[in-house]
């Protein structure tokens, strides 16, 4: 038996860590369905997703599922049996959501990728002139994968769907980067964004979140795959019982509308400023670990490098699950393993949502130690380039303090 003393340290890119002021928010008796206090909370959640969503014009919904109900209900409501889709292979949730969209029916395509590299534009761009009679009926893309810790340029796919004058609605996955990178909904022009609890919005897993542009509602009053759960038109409803198709899920709303406050006092902007940070420096480490050539980021552009997210890459002389299993067991630090692809081949650092510069900083020492219990090559001194770039990027009000 291994006792493990202090805090955990849940390095994982999901779920993260929930901060104590979201946990105590929870900690209350439930309340009665109809009453004007829950209508409020469930109402205040619903407008107040928007401002990360970075719309105005889009509808919100909130239901009591992970991230994969956000997908159904984003394929559900704007698709019909047959419908064509156009899917980036940039990791393996990207492949999920198009297998989620053939069971249902739909006919998925792939534009390829090695995993390593986020959407290529131009291929887009593309792929969507040679479809003359636009069969296409939606484009999908995850703009930050949690398998390979590639973020994808939003508003550069956007700009070869219009270059290539297509119709298709556009629909973007966030679950692991709302509230960690900029999504601009509205000026991106997409048409359905989904989103997660359990990641960079700090709290329990449980909720997922869909935005739908106005082009997106229409879709829904034409589309014909089944839906009953899911449904758009049947949430908004002027009785708060059916915004969740019954009953709420009240503890994890209390939870969420206290995380919404920490994002709101924080500010979006100031979020996605630490998030990049915080990014940098565990780069910095791994960049450090690199040197020895057993070890690698999987991401190669820099641009493209997660703020929310880092897999590693590990030379397949070593076992990356042993890495992973030694800072869990023995270092009580809890990582990512690799998934699809890179399952057995990697390992990932989540780096979103509560956290801090002592977290990133322990997390590095802490699979550091890993590295050397399990005699993996690696360049030593990570938390100390970490703690060189967090220096050199402290704001100056700081730098003055």
């Amino acid at each position: 038996m291994s006792i493990k003393r202090g805090r955990n340290f849940l390095l994982s890119p999901g779920p993260t860590n929930i901060p104590d002021r979201v946990l105590r928010a929870m900690q209350r008796p439930a309340i009665e369905l109809h009453s004007d206090e829950l209508i409020g909370l469930a109402r205040s959640c619903l407008d107040d997703l928007k401002p990360l969503f970075r719309t105005q014009d889009g509808e919100t919904f909130i239901y009591a599922a992970n991230g994969h109900g956000a997908w159904e209900s984003a394929l559900s409501n704007s698709l019909s049996p047959g419908d064509r889709i156009l899917v980036f292979e940039t990791g393996i949730f990207g492949e999920a959501w198009a297998g989620m969209g053939k069971s249902l029916g739909l006919v998925p395509e792939f534009i390829s990728g090695d995993w390593r590299h986020g959407i290529d534009p131009q291929a887009l761009e593309d792929r969507l002139r040679a479809d003359k009679n636009h069969a296409f009926k939606a484009i999908l893309m995850v703009q930050t994968d949690t398998a390979t810790g590639i973020t994808s340029d939003v508003a550069a796919a956007r700009q070869a769907i219009d270059n290539a004058a297509h119709p298709a609605l556009f629909m973007v996955d966030a679950v692991a980067s709302l509230a960690a990178t900029d999504l601009r909904m509205d000026d991106w022009q997409v048409d359905v964004a989904v989103g997660a609890s359990q990641k960079a919005l700090m709290s329990p897993p449980g909720l997922s979140f869909v935005a739908a542009s106005p082009k997106a509602m229409e879709h829904a009053d034409k589309a014909t795959l089944p839906r009953h759960y899911w449904d758009w038109r049947r949430r908004l409803d002027e009785e708060a019982y059916m915004w969740f198709c019954g009953t709420a899920p009240e503890h994890l709303l209390f939870a969420l509308r206290v995380a919404i406050d920490m994002i709101q006092e924080e500010g979006l902007e100031n979020i996605f400023r630490r998030h990049q940070r915080l990014a940098d420096a565990v780069r910095a480490g791994i960049n450090v670990w690199a040197e020895a050539g057993a070890l690698e980021l999987n991401a190669l552009v820099p641009s493209e490098q997660s703020n929310s997210v880092s897999a590693i890459r590990v030379d397949e002389r070593y076992s990356a699950p042993a890495i992973r299993e030694i800072c869990e067991n023995q270092l009580n630090t809890s990582l990512g393993g690799g998934l699809g692809r890179l399952s057995g081949k990697a390992f990932r650092i989540g780096h979103m949502g509560d956290i801090n510069e002592p977290m990133i900083l322990g997390a590095l020492g802490s699979v550091e130690l890993g590295l050397e219990m399990c005699g993996v090559p690696h360049g030593k001194g990570s938390v100390t380039a970490a703690i060189a770039t967090l220096a050199n990027s402290a704001s100056p009000a700081l730098a003055a303090d």
